[in-house]
C-alpha cells in the first residue's frame, strides 16, 4: 500500500520547511527512512541538554534516592553514570531522567572474548531495568577514555570486539534501536596546533576509523570529555582568560575563524580530525566537562561558578562553533555532580572536587542550568551525624603528631590542606584539626577514633574558618562505594567454570 506524505522539517526556530515527497507514491519503509535522515541532520539542529556526572567514589555516600530527587528538585533531566551501580540504578526507576550507563575499562577484555558474557551483563545491567516504570537508559558508555595516552595502549585491542558483542546482545533483547553505545575520548586522542589541522593521534586513526564508523550506522553520537581546566593546570604559560568564556586577549587565529576560549578551539579541533575520517557531521556529546573548586591553585568557587556559568550559556546560546556555527553540542554533561572525597589523587588534589555540589548535596556556588532564572537547590532531608567534631587538645604537647596526622590522612580526605587548597593558611594546630576530623567522620565520630594518644578531643563548637570546612558526616554510608558487584562476580565465575567444563 502506498501514500502521500507530508513532512515537516523545522531547520530554525523561525522557519518552517514543507517537503513533498516529489508528489511520488512512495511505500511507507520508504518515507520512514527518508524522515529518519530529516531527524538525523536535524538532530544536529536541537538545543543541547545539560546533564550531569554522577560518580560514586566518596566516603560520605548519599542515599542514591535523595541524590535523584537532587536532580529533579533541579530539573536535571540526563545523567551518566560511570558503572551500573544497582542502588543508583533501582532509585532512578520511574524518574524520567535519561541514563547513560557506564562499562569500567577493566571489564572491556571479558566482553569483548566473550558473547556470554556481553548478553549477561546486558540482562543484569541493561534490560532488566528498562520496563514500565522502570529506568530510562538511553546510552551504555564502552569503556571510559579507553585510548587515554597514559594506559599506552592497554585497553585498545578491545574496544571494538566489545562493541560489536554488546551490540548484538543489544539486538538479542530488543533493544539495539533504543539504547545507543558510545566510547568517552579523552581530549588527548586528537592534537593540533591550531583547530583546522585537527587529527587523531597516528596510532589511533585505525581503531577510530572503525569506531566511529560503528557508531555512524548505530546512530551513536561522539562522546568526548575535554577539561579547560587541565591545560591550565598542566602549562604555566596556558593563559587563563582563555579558559574562562568572558573574553581574552589572548585570541587564537586560525586562517578566518577566531578562537576566543580553549573550548570552542578544542571541540572545533575535534571536528577537524573527524572530518579528516569523513564524519564531520557526526553528532558530538561532551561527556565530560567542569571546574573544580578545591585541591590546587586556580581551582576555587569563584573559578569553578565562572566557568560553569559561561558553559551553559555558551552553549545554551546555540552559537555554535567556528566550524559549526549554531549547532552546539548535542548534550553536556557536567563533571560531576558531588565531590568524591574517595577518588585517586594522582592526577592532582583537585580530582575530589569538580562537584557543583559539596558530598552531602549542598549547592557551593550560584548556578543556572538553563531552566529559567532558577539557583541550584540543595538536597533535602540529608542525615548528618551529630554536630560534633574532633580537634587538637591545645593543652597538650603536639611535637610528637605527625605520625597521627599521617595515619589520619593517609584514610581521610586532606586534600584541602594542600598547597592551593581552601585549608592551607588555617595554622599548624588548624591542620592538626581538620586531619583528626576528618578521620573522626569517616569512623562515623567513634569516641576512640579522637583520641590520637590523647592529642585529640571532641568539640561542639564548629572549628570551620572561613572558605575551609570542617565536615559533619552522614549516617547513612550502607551503600559501600567500593563494594563489588557479586551478583556480577559470581555469575561470570559460573560462566567461566562452565567454559572450561565444556572445554575439558
Amino acid at each position: 500500500m502506498t501514500e502521500w506524505f507530508y513532512i515537516f522539517y523545522f531547520l530554525e526556530p523561525s522557519s518552517k520547511l514543507l517537503f513533498q515527497t516529489k508528489m511520488l507514491s512512495l511505500p511507507r519503509f520508504r518515507v520512514a527512512a527518508f524522515i529518519s535522515l530529516i531527524l538525523i541532520n536535524s538532530s544536529l539542529k536541537a538545543e543541547s541538554a545539560i546533564g550531569v556526572n554522577w560518580g560514586t567514589l566518596s566516603f560520605h555516600k548519599l542515599k542514591p534516592t535523595t541524590v535523584v530527587d537532587l536532580l529533579k528538585e533541579n530539573n536535571i533531566q540526563k545523567v551518566k553514570l560511570f558503572d551500573a551501580d544497582p542502588d543508583a540504578l533501582k532509585a532512578l526507576m520511574g524518574s524520567g531522567i535519561q541514563v547513560m550507563v557506564g562499562i569500567s575499562n577493566d571489564m572491556l577484555a571479558t566482553l569483548s572474548s566473550s558473547a556470554m558474557a556481553s548478553d549477561l551483563w546486558i540482562r543484569q545491567n541493561v534490560s532488566r531495568y528498562i520496563v514500565k516504570g522502570g529506568v530510562d537508559i538511553r546510552y551504555v558508555a564502552v569503556g571510559n577514555e579507553p585510548f587515554l595516552s597514559s594506559y599506552a595502549g592497554q585497553y585498545e585491542s578491545y574496544v571494538m570486539p566489545a562493541l560489536l558483542n554488546l551490540q548484538q546482545s543489544l539486538a538479542k533483547a530488543n533493544l539495539a534501536g533504543y539504547v545507543k553505545l558510545v566510547v568517552p575520548c579523552n581530549a588527548d586522542a586528537y592534537e593540533s596546533a591550531l583547530p583546522s589541522q585537527g587529527a587523531f593521534r597516528p596510532e589511533l586513526t585505525q581503531i577510530i576509523t572503525q569506531i566511529v564508523s560503528f557508531l555512524n550506522s548505530n546512530g551513536s553520537p561522539f562522546v568526548v570529555n575535554i577539561y579547560p581546566f587541565l591545560s591550565l593546570y598542566a602549562n604555566a604559560d596556558f593563559p587563563q582568560e582563555y579558559a574562562f568564556f568572558e573574553g581574552t586577549t589572548h585570541a587564537v587565529t586560525d586562517g578566518p575563524n577566531v578562537y576566543y576560549n580553549a573550548f570552542d578551539g578544542n571541540f572545533d579541533t575535534l571536528i577537524a580530525a573527524l572530518s579528516k575520517l569523513g564524519y564531520g557531521q557526526m553528532p558530538i556529546v561532551i561527556g565530560e566537562v567542569g571546574w573544580p573548586t578545591d585541591g590546587a591553585i586556580g581551582a576555587n568557587l569563584t573559578a569553578a561558578r565562572v566557568f560553569n556559568q559561561g558553559l551553559i550559556n555558551h552553549v545554551l546560546s546555540n552559537k555554535g562553533t567556528p566550524l559549526r556555527p549554531g549547532v552546539p553540542p548535542v548534550d553536556i554533561y557536567l563533571f560531576s555532580l558531588l565531590d568524591e572525597g574517595a577518588k585517586s589523587v594522582l592526577p592532582g588534589n583537585f580530582e575530589r572536587h569538580w562537584g557543583i555540589f559539596s558530598f552531602d548535596g549542598q549547592a557551593k556556588y550560584a548556578l543556572k542550568l538553563g531552566s529559567g532564572n532558577k539557583l541550584l537547590k540543595n538536597a533535602r532531608n540529608v542525615q548528618y551525624l551529630p554536630s560534633r567534631w574532633c580537634v587538637a587538645n591545645p593543652s597538650t604537647d603536639l611535637s610528637e603528631v605527625t605520625n597521627h596526622i599521617k595515619l589520619a590522612c593517609s584514610v581521610a580526605d586532606c586534600t584541602t590542606l594542600n598547597y592551593g587548597g581552601s585549608c592551607n593558611a588555617i595554622g599548624a594546630k588548624g591542620n592538626i584539626s581538620y586531619a583528626f576530623n576528618s578521620y573522626y567522620q569517616l569512623q562515623m565520630q567513634n569516641s576512640q577514633s579522637c583520641d590520637f594518644d590523647g592529642l585529640g578531643m571532641v568539640t561542639f563548637l564548629d572549628p570551620s574558618v572561613g572558605d575551609c570546612r570542617f565536615v559533619v558526616g552522614l549516617t547513612d554510608v550502607s551503600s559501600s562505594s567500593f563494594r563489588p558487584n557479586c551478583r556480577w562476580l559470581i555469575l561470570w565465575f559460573l560462566i567461566l567454570w562452565g567454559f572450561w567444563v565444556f572445554a575439558a
